[in-house]
């Protein structure tokens, strides 16, 4: 029997908002004639099956903490902010250099951030929300005012390249966000969360490390990314628009006052089932999966990054995230956008 955990909608008393951000993704690219030359696949055949053109890959010399400092980087030039100040570090990866020291330790070096704690959020393509999540909690606590939450991943290294069916999926790239205490008095940005988890299909969805099995089943030991593509496109096509109908309904809005739906980026064929099954239309959602490939932890703050440079994404807006994926787990914000 299928066992989950699962919060409809806690609200946020704080004012917590995003008052930075920023992206990066690597200089090479990875085309699906690439791919034509490396298995037996083709453009139009992966075109139809998940809308990818092309994905970034990090060089050889180049890791997820490599793609952190890039992503923070570009963050400052564009909005002229210092992070030495920050008090804390949140880094949403499943493609960590090392597990410890973990990456967000690595960022406070790199940046000569004074005073801050520093965690790594291990939830797969779930853990950039997941991370906003905690930062909300964290500025409302009291105890921190400003918090630097970046989603990176370096998934090439963990994909198999002989195997068709995922390797044409992944890519790489990271995503920054400043999430600062608001001013006294203002109204609130972080305004609702959800969480559901169903772990014993996480067999479905992993990347093997000390143990040999998931409960009682058996995994790849190679440490590559493994998928049963079938299984997770069924879990995602039912459970993803009921949690999030559900998660809208527990927050008093409705489709329709949504003004950008900005989801974990897996494919095409899930966001558009998505879509038909919400209400929230196509055009109205986030996503630069045709260049970028999925990007796991990263995918949601590179679109929201390049929303706002295109101007679509503006002060004001009322934004639904939801990451979804390894686990099998789903976290979910409603935010009014402020910068």
């Amino acid at each position: 029997m299928s066992v989950s955990h699962h919060n409809g909608g806690a609200k946020f008393q704080t004012s917590a908002v995003i008052t930075a951000i920023g992206a990066y993704v690597p200089q090479r690219i990875l085309t699906n004639a690439d791919l034509e030359q490396m298995v037996d696949t083709n453009d139009e055949w992966i075109v139809q099956r998940t809308g990818i053109r092309e994905r970034r890959i990090a060089a050889e010399g180049e890791f997820t903490s490599d793609l952190c400092f890039a992503a923070v980087r570009n963050m400052m030039q564009r909005y002229e902010v210092t992070v030495e100040d920050a008090d804390y570090i949140l880094v949403a990866t499943a493609t960590p250099d090392t597990f410890f020291p973990q990456m967000a330790a690595r960022v406070q070096a790199e940046f000569g951030i004074r005073a801050a704690g520093a965690a790594d959020i291990a939830a797969a393509c779930a853990g950039y929300v997941t991370a906003l999540q905690m930062a909300g909690g964290l500025i409302a606590s009291g105890a921190f005012r400003k918090i630097l939450v970046i989603g990176a991943e370096t998934l090439s290294k963990i994909t198999d390249y002989t195997d068709r069916t995922t390797c044409i999926l992944f890519g790489d790239g990271a995503g920054a966000a400043l999430v600062e205490a608001g001013a006294e008095g203002s109204s609130p940005s972080w305004l609702s969360a959800f969480a559901a988890t169903d772990g014993s299909e996480g067999h479905q969805l992993y990347r093997s490390s000390l143990a040999d099995r998931i409960g009682g089943h058996p995994i790849d030991p190679s440490g590559k990314l493994v998928q049963n593509g079938r299984a997770v496109y069924r879990w995602a096509i039912s459970k993803v628009p009921d949690s999030i109908n559900s998660f809208l309904e527990t927050s008093g809005v409705t489709p329709a006052e949504v003004d950008w739906f900005a989801p974990h980026n897996p494919n095409m064929r899930i966001l558009e089932v998505v879509s038909e099954k919400t209400g929230i239309p196509l055009q109205r959602t986030v996503t630069t999966l045709a260049h970028t490939g999925n990007t796991s932890a990263a995918s949601i703050p590179i679109a929201l990054s390049e929303a706002v440079l295109d101007g679509r994404l503006r002060a004001g807006h009322l934004v639904l995230l939801h990451g979804f994926g390894g686990g099998l787990t789903q976290s979910g914000l409603l935010l009014r956008w402020a910068i």
